[in-house]
């Protein structure tokens, strides 16, 4: 073999050595961090799958393969209760808490997803076929304000016919959770759960446009 092959083979294998350890870093990045102990009691049997994230209930948003920009523009995720009942009706609620950020929540409940006359058997396989009063919006926490609770409740509806006030309805900001839950006498949820994520601009390992990653930043506290 002369030394012009054995030059390009060499090389050959430089390149494709560097792409297998780019993607193992690549992958060593993407992990899927559980929710601390205390946010994750409200975490009781409802599971939530996005695309290529899979069940992200009662976890943060991996950083990594750009997953906090591509939630943003997500469609619905597929929520599904499983012990749901499958001749009863549900109504499916989606907030964040943590508007315009936790520390400072002042507003609070900003509504995201509001679905009644759910029936159980289409919940149980993840079909939220009912009427949606609220379309869904995808997450989209502000820059800079720390990570944002994104929290799915289910509940009994019964036969209850479930509208909101013409006041409800022109704002999703400040949301009265728990007059609504009270004017329906919708008491404690049969299923719930919840996951975390940032605005991917603050997130580190954000993959600019070019394919350079952001500059690192500090991480906002969490309170």
């Amino acid at each position: 073999m002369g030394w012009t092959m054995r030059l390009a083979t060499a090389t050959l294998i430089l390149s494709l050595t560097m792409m297998v350890t780019t993607d193992e870093e690549e992958n060593d990045r993407c992990v899927y961090e559980a929710l601390t102990d205390t946010d994750a009691v409200i975490c009781k049997g409802l599971e939530v799958f996005y695309p290529e994230l899979g069940n992200i209930g009662c976890m943060f948003v991996p950083d990594c393969n750009n997953y906090r920009l591509k939630i943003t523009h997500w469609p619905a995720p597929t929520v599904k209760f499983p012990r749901a009942l499958e001749d009863a009706t549900y109504i499916l609620v989606m907030v964040d808490p943590d508007a315009p950020s936790r520390s400072n929540p002042q507003a609070q409940f900003w509504r995201h997803w509001l679905v009644t006359d759910i029936k159980g058997i289409d919940l149980k396989k993840g079909k939220i076929l009912g009427r949606e009063l609220s379309a869904y919006q995808p997450p989209k926490p502000p820059s800079q304000t720390g990570f944002h609770r994104y929290q799915f409740f289910v509940y009994l509806q019964g036969g209850k016919s479930i509208s909101l006030l013409p006041e409800e309805n022109r704002t999703r900001a400040s949301w009265k959770m728990d007059r609504f839950l009270n004017r329906y006498d919708l008491n404690e949820p049969e299923a719930s759960t919840q996951f975390m994520t940032e605005n991917y601009q603050d997130s580190p390992n954000f993959q600019a446009p070019g394919g350079r990653s952001s500059e690192p930043k500090e991480r906002p506290k969490q309170n």
